[in-house]
């Protein structure tokens, strides 16, 4: 069942204006503060919608949200913009009634971010196919183009729309868009050539040159530096949080996905390119033989730059920016133009051409977007246009603006009350005539044909003889001195004698949002927004195709005399147009307001809101909103919310709707006077009538609750008395199962227990009658064995005895045969049986020591010292004897193994001890690393094929080494390649051969006595390799690099040994001048690692970290 929800719950503060109470301006700012600090943006006038700017992200706009507003009455939820869209596209397509959404308030209030937003949810809701994506993609995507050229940074705005937009978006029978109409209004085209202090030209500038590659800013004849172009504020070009480059690639997707051709988008960027190249042009004065001023270009390659883009011949346009001519009738006369009027007519080209480009782009746009088929259309209009403008220094384009915002509240309360009264009369109730204040005379003031400013503005342009900004304010003063909305310091209203902040040139109007105060400086300049023909004609001479759609009345074979309309013209002329569209749909307003002017968050600038709050007339709304009726509802969800208030609709009503409300309202007892009835709704007069009913459904709700809180409490315990019980009787069933299945355990085990007694009982006594017969049979045959035993033994000492008698007198017989030999020999036995017994010894002492060492050789490895010790003294010489013979079979078994490869490397590791061993600390860590040789397999290597091609002879050696730079110390990474006839250096990156050393030409290598990697190569002096010096370089194979060197000076033949110096200074000769090398031992930096420092234009100083 789906809930019913309403505005009025969980709110916070009052969610719709015309219930506030009591309403005051001060109680209306309290409510706004009170909702934007819990970031509750949005507030209903009736079915207005005031927006504020949270400046940061909110989470209000995702997917969920437009699936939670789709399809729901606008009061149903708390207010949002997607309440206003989704009530405006169901009375679109379910009510086929045209709409417009009129989106208002000043720079940076978030007018542009609303209008995203109600497209976005037009378009997430609206219907899905091939073709209606195409058209959604299209509407959305023109968004982007128009703001890059329409929008600039300012300094209330980053992204601030310096124009009006108006597009009708139209929609088939089932709501699905097929297409759109933009309509755009008074550019801000006076920003081309100069921007305000701390703001900047229009994004497209920026973009242009942050985003475009290098190539196409040099077919454009750009560059990346802002400050190269005198158009562009160098003060605000970088905008935190706005990527001009990223902006730049969306803006030619845009254009892409929009249907921009390729070459259209060229020709855009060469024209913006123009209006740059534009800026640069500057002029001089040059005085004539007749006494006359002119002007001549400074620096003509701008204007070559320009012509080359735009394909118009140099001379004619430099004519144009020099003369100007004059054609009446017949006649054509030519005047020089001095420097002044030059810079003029150069910064009216550069307004002409940006103004026309931006008209073209609205136009092409609409081409894509435009519906193809020709039968009626649903339209919803949505107007993004300035807000009333007040600042310190008002001119022509906020009196315009103004004067715009004046016809849209015209229209606001017009409709406003005419939407009141049609639903009066719909309902059935009457309508009762409402005090306003009706600002048709402030209009009139303004657009009046016969006394209007703009009408007498027109006047002063068109007048022959002097015309200037001054006698355009004394014909006001003259002809609007009595209107009560006019002031000046000469008009009867104004209070000259007190008010001092009238200035001699400038006038007052009392609009609606209040008194403005305009300087009317460039009024008529403005207003004529004058191009001379020369330039018109100049650029219609232009090859390139665009330029001649811009500039149709340079068209020689069509020319006009007459005046061109004027910008108020101009602009009175769509402004009514606007009107009168409007007139004919049902308008959405959306008011945009700024909270603070720091672009902030969570800032509420009370002051500024205030001003807001009154210039757009919010106040004004809510009394007219609340003149009549406050508040109005159906009966239906009337009665549906209010039901519980009565015992008669509660908790059902049976009946029509309307009669449950008026029996809900008479057993409430509200006076007849705060409420009618009408045909489908209900009119609540007062809001402290809504205010009592919700008050008394709040109470009602809480004995509600307090009453399904006891029913639920008692249900609850109910049911878990029942639960309780039930599992009782459950737990005893089991528990009974429980004790007779353990009962019947007891009794089985106890049966098993005594017949397993029984059965053991009948078993013991059978065993103990099986032993005893078993016993008496061994009794028997023991006694026998016994006897048997008895008799053996006796018949044993006997044998034994006899044995023994007869061994006594062999014992005796050898005693005294040994007695008689001794005798006999004794004399020849005492000569000769100290040397046996010493011969006899020691062989069994050498027997014994060779067993010894034989179980005991050490490894077979060369370098295994291991030697077992000598056992005795005599054996000291034949021991070490035996030890260097057994090394020298060793070895020879060693060296049998070998390759001649491994020869070569570890004849190489001989050489290379015997030039540094116990001379350069590197080398006992590189004595365990093997030279490898090639360590950058250059012959494999697809990426050094071609420095291998380059290098004729086999190399021997192929590594990176560091080429060390004598002015910083820094190195530079290069492949060392030697050979047999020279050495290599190469570029690591590109494999290009940098420099190439004969080995005749090398005379030496210096190296220090430490653990770094550096060495010198030290040049011939008057050879053609030492004309840029010798080479200092550091390398992590220094060891092997130069026993590799030395070897091959060794076997060469024609030439010298190469010289080997080792030391901690050394000179190295860079070009002309020599520089000492020293090496210091340093405190570990940067890793341990080497450090080279230039000392001065003499002394390189590598510092070595210390070794433990």
């Amino acid at each position: 069942m789906e809930v019913k929800t309403s505005l009025l719950d969980n709110m916070i503060g009052v969610g719709d204006m015309v219930l506030l109470e009591p309403l005051s301006e001060d109680s209306f700012l309290e409510n706004l503060k009170k909702r934007f600090d819990h970031s509750e943006i949005y507030t209903y006038i009736g079915s207005v919608v005031i927006s504020m700017n949270p400046y940061r992200s909110l989470p209000i706009y995702t997917p969920d949200k437009v699936e939670e507003y789709r399809n729901r009455n606008f009061y149903e939820l708390s207010p949002h913009i997607y309440a206003l869209a989704d009530e405006a596209y169901r009375s679109l397509r379910d009510q086929d009634k045209d709409q417009c959404i009129l989106i208002t308030g000043e720079s940076g209030a978030g007018k542009t971010e609303a209008s995203k937003l109600v497209m976005s949810y037009v378009a997430a809701v609206c219907g899905k196919g091939q073709e209606v994506n195409k058209v959604k993609e299209q509407l959305l995507q023109s968004n982007p183009v128009l703001e890059a050229f329409g929008n600039a940074k300012t300094v209330r705005n980053d992204n601030s729309s310096r124009f009006g937009k108006y597009m009708d978006i139209e929609f088939d029978f089932k709501g699905d868009p097929l297409g759109g109409v933009i309509s755009n209004y008074l550019l801000e085209k006076s920003r081309v050539v100069k921007q305000p202090r701390g703001e900047r030209n229009f994004h497209v500038f920026y973009q242009l040159l942050s985003g475009a590659s290098d190539d196409t800013l040099k077919k454009l004849r750009l560059h990346r530096d802002v400050s190269k172009y005198n158009y562009l504020s160098l003060d605000s070009a970088v905008v935190s949080g706005l990527d001009d480059a990223a902006n730049f690639r969306t803006v030619r997707n845009a254009m892409q996905i929009v249907g921009f051709m390729e070459d259209e988008v060229q020709s855009v960027l060469q024209l913006v390119a123009a209006v740059l190249k534009l800026g640069n042009i500057e002029f001089k004065p040059e005085s004539r033989c007749n006494g006359t001023d002119e002007s001549r270009i400074k620096d003509k390659n701008d204007l070559k730059e320009m012509c080359e883009l735009l394909g118009i011949e140099q001379s004619v346009l430099e004519r144009a920016f020099s003369y100007r001519t004059v054609e009446a009738k017949l006649e054509k006369v030519s005047t020089t133009l001095n420097v002044a009027q030059a810079y003029y007519a150069r910064d009216a080209l550069a307004k002409n051409l940006y103004s026309r480009l931006f008209t073209w782009l609205v136009t092409r746009i609409n081409e894509s977007i435009k519906a193809q088929t020709k039968t009626r259309h649903k339209v919803m209009g949505v107007l993004d246009i300035y807000g009333f403008e007040i600042f310190e220094d008002n001119s022509f384009e906020q009196f315009i603006i103004n004067y715009c915002n004046e016809k849209l509240q015209q229209i606001f309360i017009e409709l406003t009350l005419r939407e009141e009264q049609e639903e009066y009369v719909r309902e059935g109730i009457e309508w009762t005539n409402i005090e306003y204040f009706n600002n048709a005379v402030i209009c009139d003031l303004i657009e009046n044909n016969k006394n209007g400013i703009l009408a007498m503005l027109d006047e002063e342009c068109l007048r022959p003889g002097t015309v200037t900004d001054e006698t355009f304010l004394d014909k006001l003063n003259t002809v609007c001195a009595e209107h009560q909305h006019f002031e000046s310091r000469l008009s009867k209203n104004s209070k000259f004698l007190t008010d001092h902040s009238l200035p001699h040139n400038c006038f007052r109007i009392q609009h609606y949002a209040g008194k403005v105060l305009y300087r009317v400086e460039g009024f008529m300049d403005k207003n004529n927004d004058l191009l001379y023909r020369d330039l018109s004609q100049a650029m219609y001479k232009a090859n390139h195709s665009l330029i001649k759609q811009l500039f149709p009345e340079g068209n020689p074979a069509k020319v006009n005399l007459k005046r061109p309309p004027t910008a108020g013209f101009q602009f009175r002329a769509s402004v009514s147009t606007l009107m009168k569209n409007l007139q004919t749909k049902n308008p959405n307003y959306i008011r945009c307001i700024k909270p603070n002017d720091k672009k902030a968050p969570h800032i509420f600038t009370e002051s500024l809101i205030r001003h807001q709050v009154r210039y757009l007339g919010l106040m004004e709304n809510v009394r007219v909103r609340r003149a009549g009726y406050a508040f109005r509802q159906t009966y239906e969800p009337c009665l549906e919310r209010y039901k519980m208030l009565c015992k008669r609709t509660w908790p059902h009503w049976r009946g029509r709707a309307r009669e449950g409300v008026e029996v809900l309202m008479a057993d409430l007892q509200v006076p007849a006077e705060e409420f009618s009835y009408g045909r489908s709704k209900i009119f609540i007069r007062n809001p402290r009538t809504l205010f009592f009913l919700e008050e008394r459904r709040r109470q009602c709700l809480q004995d509600l609750a307090t009453l399904i809180q006891k029913i639920y409490r008692g249900w609850k315990c109910r049911s878990h008395f029942l639960l309780l019980k039930k599992s009782q009787i459950v737990v005893a069933a089991w528990y009974r199962r429980y004790a007779q299945q353990k009962k019947y355990q007891r009794i089985k085990s106890a049966t098993t227990v005594v017949q397993s007694y029984a059965r053991g009982w009948q078993a013991r006594k059978l065993l103990r009658e099986l032993k005893y017969q078993k016993r008496c049979e061994e009794a028997a045959t023991t006694i026998a064995a016994y006897w048997h035993g008895t008799q053996a033994r006796r018949e044993l000492r006997r044998l034994k005895e006899e044995a023994r008698r007869k061994h006594a007198v062999a014992v005796i017989w050898a005693y005294w045969q040994g007695l008689k030999v001794r005798r006999e020999y004794r004399k020849f036995f005492r000569a000769h049986a100290g040397k046996k017994i010493y011969d006899f010894t020691i062989q069994r002492i050498m027997q014994k020591y060779f067993l010894g060492l034989r179980n005991n050789l050490p490894s077979m490895s060369p370098i295994d010292k291991n030697w077992p010790a000598r056992t005795y003294l005599f054996l000291d010489g034949a021991h070490a004897e035996l030890r260097r013979i057994f090394h020298l079979w060793r070895c020879k078994k060693y060296r049998s193994q070998f390759t001649e490869e491994r020869k070569a490397v570890y004849e190489e590791k001989l050489e290379a001890s015997e030039i540094f061993k116990d001379k350069k600390a590197l080398y006992p860590s590189s004595v365990s690393q093997p030279f490898k040789g090639d360590y950058l397999e250059i012959s494999k290597n697809p990426k050094y094929q071609k420095l291998n091609n380059a290098v004729d002879e086999k190399v021997l050696l192929a590594d990176v080494v560091n080429k060390i730079n004598r002015a910083n110390g820094k190195g530079t990474a290069r492949i060392f390649l030697p050979t047999k006839k020279s050495v290599v250096l190469a570029d690591q990156k590109t494999g290009q051969v940098k420099a190439s050393v004969p080995l005749p030409d090398l005379t030496s290598v210096s190296v220090s006595t430490q653990s770094d990697g550096f060495f010198a190569l030290k040049l011939k002096e008057g050879s053609a390799s030492a004309v840029k010096g010798d080479f200092l370089l550091s390398s992590e194979h220094l060891i092997e690099i130069i026993t590799k060197l030395h070897r091959i000076g060794a076997t060469a033949t024609d030439r010298e040994q190469l010289s080997i110096d080792i030391s901690d200074e050394f000179l190295v000769q860079f070009k002309q001048d020599k520089v000492c090398v020293k090496f210091v031992q340093g405190a570990p930096k940067n890793g341990n690692s080497v450090s080279c420092k230039r000392k001065n234009n003499r002394l390189l100083e590598v510092s070595v970290p210390a070794t433990a």
